[in-house]
């Protein structure tokens, strides 16, 4: 770490470590308190035999709080799988994002509130923007008194700057790219803050900050819901000069209640902000002295360091491994039972049959129909470990927006496969290849659906491509799909944000269809729908008022039979011994770090 993690370190640390020696000995004492913390299995320096495990019953924190308590201190001990970058500019990661809600801020965020998670609120700024133009224009404006750690005032121009370094796709690799999308001009490309060479440097274009509380976007179409888009970390404002580039990550500069102070193989140490004021931020309650977090890769230890109460929560994002389920299920009783500390819900994460429109025979809507009748999506759960793992869904909607089109039905129907493939001219059937990431969930459901299929006579070659460039390149370009025969793909469709339009657009809407990284798999190009797409966006910034136009881009979406959906993950979520204030946040498949405590 570099002499400015030194300096902050020392600050937000008690008095007894702070000093010269102290910056030195401090580092080494964290870094220890790592260990002695989430490795120790009796729990840690707050555990022990007298404390109490809190039930509260099944599914207690999706609509409620697991054991409410507005009672600060002790250390808050969190397991994770692979975190990946802590740069919020560089993380794509639900359980990244979920740490960052603690030492990173946007203008606006999820709500806190139980039951209310998928809601937006406001965080750095006053309200949710405004806009006078059903989306193309946004402002902001920031609150008065918020801080970075370094005790500067976080400015508009920090909140730009932190946007700005999205564009840098040489250096800061591998978060979310929507905002490029929304404000880049392609005539124009701006490059990002490390390659500005603009001589009044005013950066990005699209934003303006006429002042220090002002922001004001200007996007090249109308978005009605771009300030969900601002909830994203990748959205949060960096102060320029302690960016230290592709390095960041390591050291980055908190706007939140806690900040990092020791990063190393064993986990990461936050403690207190002193900068953080709560009375600038509505959603946060900043209840534990210290949060110590483990990366454990294995699943299976995640759960057992949560059984022994080593740990009090896991926001890996994908739940309860299948022999801690069946340890659940068993579970005969006690005072506190397993299952009382169970939270189940839906991920957002969809998982589709891509049937692209450009590749023989599913240029055919009859060829694609027969496929489509010969799903049955029941096989798919059961292979994807049952109703505790995934839900079936005929739905091209997730489970956790509101509205949505009719659900058709769920089984087979090898009848109506059969007079399909005679409308297609290939009354025997036909074969095709189905290309799916290589990874054994993906691959065991691609050999399900092709015996499925080989029941009307459609032969299913399956081929598994690496999963590391399975989305970027392999079925990310549609000239490689088109050349290599790919008349199915298995995809897996979770939305950047919990909106209709950004589950939708990028999946049925013709513009999407990109040479790199393409989303709209089945490249379904009808100006029909994309007409209904226009006439969604037109609704305006009010969601509850444009869920039926979206409703109706998604039912003709469906009627062309390119997207078969099949079911939508779920997970089982199991609270910590010591939890308290475990609400479940929607968006990030997780309990809430910002206001989970443990007293």
């Amino acid at each position: 770490m570099g002499s400015s993690t030194l300096e902050r370190g020392a600050r937000r640390r008690p008095s007894w470590l702070r000093g010269t020696l102290g910056r030195i000995v401090g580092l080494a004492v964290v870094a220890a308190l790592v260990v002695a913390v989430v490795v120790n299995c009796s729990g840690g320096r707050d555990a022990g035999a007298s404390v109490p495990v809190f039930g509260d019953g099944p599914d207690a924190g999706i609509t409620g709080v697991r054991a409410p308590s507005d009672a600060a201190g002790g250390t808050l001990r969190v397991v994770a799988g692979d975190l990946g970058n802590l740069d919020p500019q560089a993380s794509y990661s639900p359980a990244a994002w979920n740490l960052m809600r603690l030492y990173t801020r946007t203008l606006v965020t999820w709500s806190s509130v139980p039951g209310e998670t998928d809601t937006l609120v406001p965080d750095l700024a006053t309200d949710l923007g405004t806009t006078l133009d059903n989306g193309l224009t946004w402002t902001f404006t920031l609150r008065e008194g918020v801080r970075f750690e370094t005790e500067q005032p976080i400015t508009s121009r920090d909140v730009k700057y932190g946007i700005e370094r999205t564009f840098a796709s040489g250096v800061i690799i591998g978060g979310p790219t929507t905002v490029v999308d929304l404000l880049d001009d392609p005539e124009n490309p701006y490059p990002g803050p490390y390659e500005d060479e603009a001589p009044d440097r005013l950066g990005l274009a699209a934003i303006e900050t006429p002042d220090d509380r002002t922001i004001t976007f200007r996007l090249r179409s109308a978005v009605p819901d771009f300030n969900v888009v601002l909830a994203l970390p990748s959205s949060s404002p960096v102060p320029i000069a302690q960016d230290t580039g592709a390095a960041y990550g390591g050291d980055p500069v908190s706007s939140g209640p806690y900040a990092i102070t020791s990063i190393d193989q064993t986990g990461i140490v936050l403690d207190r902000n002193p900068e953080w004021d709560p009375a600038t931020d509505p959603v946060r309650t900043a209840l534990p002295d210290q949060v110590v977090v483990r990366t454990l890769p294995s699943g299976i230890d995640r759960d057992q360091a949560l059984l022994a109460g080593s740990a009090d929560v896991d926001i890996s994002a994908i739940g309860i491994q299948p022999v801690t389920e069946a340890r659940v299920d068993a579970d005969a009783g006690g005072d506190v039972r397993l299952e009382d500390r169970v939270d189940e819900v839906p991920t957002g994460a969809v998982r589709l049959l891509a049937l692209p429109t450009d590749v023989a025979p599913m240029d055919d809507p009859s060829c694609r129909a027969a496929v489509a009748a010969a799903i049955d999506r029941g096989g798919v759960q059961e292979v994807l470990g049952g109703g505790a793992h995934a839900t079936e869904t005929s739905r091209l909607w997730p489970a956790g927006l509101q509205g949505g089109p009719e659900a058709s039905g769920s089984g087979a129907d090898p009848d109506a496969a059969r007079a399909a493939l005679e409308e297609c001219g290939t009354p025997e059937g036909f074969s095709t290849v189905l290309a799916v990431p290589d990874v054994a969930a993906s691959v065991a459901v691609a050999e399900e659906l092709a015996d499925q299929l080989a029941e009307v006579g459609i032969s299913v070659e399956v081929r598994s491509l690496p999963a590391a460039t399975f989305y970027a390149r392999d079925v990310g370009n549609p000239d490689n799909v088109t050349a290599s025969g790919y008349g199915m793909v298995l995809v897996t469709w979770t939305a950047v944000v919990p909106t209709p339009s950004a589950f939708l657009v990028p999946l049925v809407d013709s513009r999407s269809v990109g040479p790199v990284g393409n989303t709209n798999y089945a490249r379904l190009v009808d100006p029909a729908i994309d007409s209904l797409v226009d006439a969604a966006v037109a609704v305006g910034p009010d969601m509850n008022a444009a869920r039926g136009s979206w409703q109706e881009v998604a039912t003709a979406a469906q009627a062309t039979a390119a997207y078969v959906p099949l079911v939508e993950t779920r997970v089982q979520l199991l609270a910590g011994q010591r939890l308290r204030n475990g609400v479940v946040m929607e968006p990030y498949s997780g309990y809430d770090l910002a206001t989970a405590g443990v007293r």
